[in-house]
């Protein structure tokens, strides 16, 4: 008996009892239903097949074009319609993929609104737009010859197994689907790489390819990890300064558009993790978004905010899946683009021997009615009046000569020869026959030569696909190496943190109570309190932290130039210890006791120091017992800076009555080396790239581009740099820049030697004629320049002349047009190496006579070391000039006394 049956009987039996729970599994037909459906959704729909690089529907539409094809442009709902003979499914699911594979401007040449892929806006309804095979994919997509066919869905017509697709289509297009329990995402690559790639592959030599996106942008593939399962790869916009106030989006990164990107800075704007004032999208053909910041916002950090707060960096998780004998294949897109060659050459080698075979087949037809004409054998057949007595007449005509033909002759070949037009014998001519036979046996030479030679023919084709169609296909998306951008240092601080000192609250709700900084909604604060404790938390409404705060401040991670200055009492009656730390790392809201932790210990005197200040404090005792020195004076300065966890040097075991603040400490820190890094185009403290030099508080960079714009800045390590950038150095305000410029209007080239005489203005000191071009620049101090000129028709090369530009013109203004170089012809100018000059030695105003000691931040294990340098001339100290981009901070530490 059945189960369906023995269930009915088990319910008929149990009508009259209670009713019962039932658990009822779902097995048998349902399984395989379902089994069967995902099977047919991955392999019928979702994921490409390795061998063409195409989903069925894509295929089907391939294969519908070549059937219409004519040369003309056809009706785009006129292919869909077709391609319905062979794809059961609905003309919205054709129509989108056919918008998606003339979109990506490879395979098919379009008429018509097609849509936009970068601001998004969608094609025009299918009725509307036109489209026909482009010229590549005529050559690489098509031979029915070498093509495997199946029959169609309902049998009555016959469609292509895979197309013989004779290029690494997959990875030039890209490929993204969703299937029942697996998903595949290939991003697209570039053309012009791809053929590259598939030669090295066909040499034997290792290659590399990078995805490379339509939507250009710039691109970090360090974690692409070949294209396979847990790559990923960072893609962010490309993002300039306009003018002063404004930033110009030119490019977006792959998977967004114009308006998602639009919207997403809307909606970092409205939380305020950035601050705008208007948005506008000017994009037409190219990508044009300027973004108008509020005046006093920082352009530079506005650009790092955009890619830590929205859209304008995207990162994409790649996985290479694809179809290969009915199931599903994970593999990187170099493995691909192996298989991809190999199946090239392979389908060469079908196309050769298909062509080997019908010209071998020419020359013996050419071969034997040379034979049949040339010696009269139709006369043979005269008196024969029977079919087979032609046939054998001819046969035995023809014996004789056939002992040089390659294969044995068949009755096709004899009835091919009685198909002759008397018109053609009779206007035979044997030199052409013969003509005919040995251009044919140079084509049957050629094609075995390529047979013999298959890679050689191999690497020809690839290289003829890239010279006929790799115009225009130059890489689009820019390859760098991204900085990690620290949303806490670039987010605008949208709120106010409030600090009740007694109650031991901090939070951005207490209104009422004291108002410490401005914060964001990320940052971290970090808070002692009197009896030695440390804390750090997230910012919050209203955070409980201790009672007696003593200081509140946004906490930096691997800040090493804030150190904390303190002197505490171990215990209620224990000596007192001096120490002076720095707090790079913590665990949030773990309580760290800075003392010994014994009972009733407290803090004397606590200072925050943004810039390693350290100050002289004076310290008096209370007079208990034959004390003889009450009164002395500490200098921090000569405290060795150490990890919070040390007990510190001890100040004095006796009872301490009161710490005055006596003297503001200066800086214990030596100048900070800066370096430039040109992989990612930024400024670090880290050693990386190349070192620019050494910067106190009142350095700055001096900054030339290509477009003759010189400007000084203040070397923060947030700014960003155009590409076209060609100095970047310390800016010495007295050592004059130099350059020679061709002037579009009086087409004319120019010398010109000036000073910078606005610290921090962007100007131009080339003149603003569309033609105008600098040609070199040069901060030497006694630069030299060679001008080579242009040869003149029927007259000799005059010789090369070199140019003292110090000797050539003085120092002027940088409005100045400078002194005309010469009214030749130039063709080329190249900067010599200067005359020697003794530099003048640098003068600070705010130097001291400072002894460098080595001395080492032994912080705990969490922590990093670091070197610092300490004043120790005993000479009194002045208070020392400080600047933001020194030390990267908001807020400036307070001495206090307790």
């Amino acid at each position: 008996m059945s189960e369906e049956h023995e269930d009915l009987e088990n319910i008929n039996n149990e009508d009259n009892l209670e009713p019962q729970e039932t658990i009822t599994k779902v097995t048998g037909m349902y399984k395989d239903w379902f089994l069967d459906y995902a099977s047919y959704v991955i392999l019928e729909r979702a994921v490409p097949a390795i061998e063409d690089g195409f989903k069925p529907v894509q295929r089907r539409i391939m294969h519908s074009m070549k059937d219409l094809d004519d040369g003309r442009y056809n009706k785009v709902a006129n292919i869909v319609g077709h391609t319905m003979q062979y794809h059961p499914h609905g003309d919205a699911s054709i129509a989108d993929a056919m918008v998606q594979i003339g979109q990506k401007d490879l395979l098919i040449d379009t008429q018509g609104n097609w849509g936009n892929i970068l601001t998004g806006d969608r094609a025009a309804a299918s009725r509307y737009i036109e489209a026909r095979i482009s010229k590549f994919g005529l050559d690489v997509v098509y031979n029915p010859k070498i093509t495997q066919w199946q029959a169609s869905y309902d049998g009555r017509r016959k469609e292509p197994i895979n197309l013989p697709v004779m290029f690494p289509l997959l990875l030039a297009q890209g490929g993204e689907g969703i299937a029942v329990g697996l998903s595949t995402k290939i991003l697209p690559h570039n053309f012009i790489e791809l053929i590259d790639a598939s030669i090295k592959h066909l040499k034997g030599k290792r290659f590399t390819i990078l995805p490379d996106f339509p939507t250009a942008g710039i691109a970090d593939f360090t974690n692409y990890n070949d294209g396979n399962r847990g790559g990923k790869v960072r893609v962010r916009a490309k993002i300039s300064q306009h003018s002063k106030n404004t930033l110009v989006i030119s490019e977006i990164p792959f998977s967004t558009t114009t308006q998602s990107l639009i919207d997403s800075i809307l909606k970092a704007n409205d939380k305020g993790k950035i601050k705008i004032k208007k948005i506008e999208d000017n994009t037409a053909a190219e990508v044009e978004i300027l973004v108008h910041l509020p005046s006093g916002i920082s352009p530079d950090k506005t650009i790092d905010a955009l890619y830590a707060f929205t859209n304008c960096e995207t990162s994409i998780s790649p996985l290479g899946c694809v179809i290969e004998d009915n199931k599903p294949l994970f593999i990187g897109v170099s493995e691909m683009l192996r298989r991809s060659t190999d199946n090239t050459v392979q389908l060469l080698k079908s196309e050769l021997e298909i062509k080997l075979g019908e010209l071998e087949e020419q020359w013996h037809f050419a071969s034997l009615e040379r034979i049949f004409i040339e010696n009269r054998i139709y006369r043979d057949i005269e008196e024969e009046e029977t079919w087979d007595g032609v046939i054998n007449a001819i046969d035995k005509g023809l014996k004789p000569h056939i002992k040089h033909l390659k294969r044995k002759i068949t009755l096709e070949d004899i009835t091919r020869l009685t198909e002759i037009r008397i018109k053609r014998i009779s206007k035979f001519d044997i030199d052409k026959a013969q003509q005919k036979i040995d251009a044919l046996e140079a084509q049957i030479a050629e094609v075995k030569h390529n047979l013999e030679n298959l890679i050689d023919y191999a690497i020809a084709y690839f290289t003829r696909l890239k010279k006929d169609y790799g115009e225009g296909k130059e890489r689009k998306t820019e390859i760098r190496i991204f900085d990690d951008v620290d949303a806490t240092k670039v987010v605008i601080r949208n709120t106010k943190l409030y600090v009740n000192r007694e109650e031991g609250f901090i939070g951005t709700s207490l209104r009422r109570d004291e108002y410490v900084c401005d914060c964001s909604d990320i940052d971290d604060i970090i808070a002692f309190t009197n009896d030695g404790k440390m804390m750090v938390t997230k910012v919050g409404s209203k955070t409980f932290i201790g009672k007696g705060i003593i200081h509140v401040a946004v906490f930096k991670k691997k800040d090493k130039r804030t150190i904390y200055n303190l002197i505490y009492r171990d215990g209620s009656k224990g000596p007192s210890y001096v120490k002076r730390f720095a707090v790079t790392a913590m665990t949030r809201d773990k309580e760290y006791d800075l003392t010994n932790g014994n009972k009733g210990s407290k803090l004397w005197y606590f200072s925050a120091n943004p810039n390693g200040e350290a100050e002289v404090v004076s310290i008096s005792l209370r007079q208990v017992g034959s004390i003889k020195k009450l009164k002395w004076d500490l200098d921090f300065s000569d405290i060795l800076i150490k990890g919070r966890t040390s007990r510190g040097n001890i100040v004095t075991k006796y009872a301490i009555k009161r710490i005055e603040l006596k003297e503001k400490g200066v800086s214990t820190l030596k100048p900070r080396k800066i370096w430039f890094d040109d992989t990612v185009q930024r400024l670090n403290v880290d050693a990386r790239g190349e070192l620019i030099g050494e910067f106190r508080g009142e350095d700055r960079l001096l900054v030339i581009n290509q477009k003759g714009i010189v400007k000084t800045i203040i070397p923060e390590l947030t700014t960003h740099f155009d590409s076209d950038m060609i100095v970047l150095e310390k800016w010495i305000p007295k050592k004059p820049i130099s350059a020679i410029y061709y002037d579009g209007d009086k087409e004319r080239y120019y010398v010109k030697r000036f000073l910078i005489e606005h610290e921090g203005k962007e100007e131009s000191f080339i003149s603003d004629h569309a033609n105008s071009q600098l040609e070199i620049v040069s901060t030497d101090w006694r630069p030299m320049a060679d001008v080579e000129f242009t040869k003149e028709r029927g007259k000799d090369r005059k010789p090369n002349m070199e140019v003292n530009l110090e000797e050539f013109i003085a120092v002027k203004g940088i409005n100045a047009l400078g002194n005309q170089l010469t009214k030749d012809k130039i063709n080329q100018i190249n900067l010599l190496e200067p005359l020697p000059f003794e530099a003048p030695e640098e003068v600070h105003a705010d130097e001291l006579e400072v002894v460098d000691e080595e001395q080492v931040i032994a912080e705990s294990s969490s922590d990093t070391e670091q070197e610092i340098k300490v004043d120790l001339d005993p000479k009194p100290k002045t208070e020392s000039k400080s600047t933001k981009e020194d030390l990267d901070i908001d807020e400036t530490g307070q001495a206090s006394l307790f």
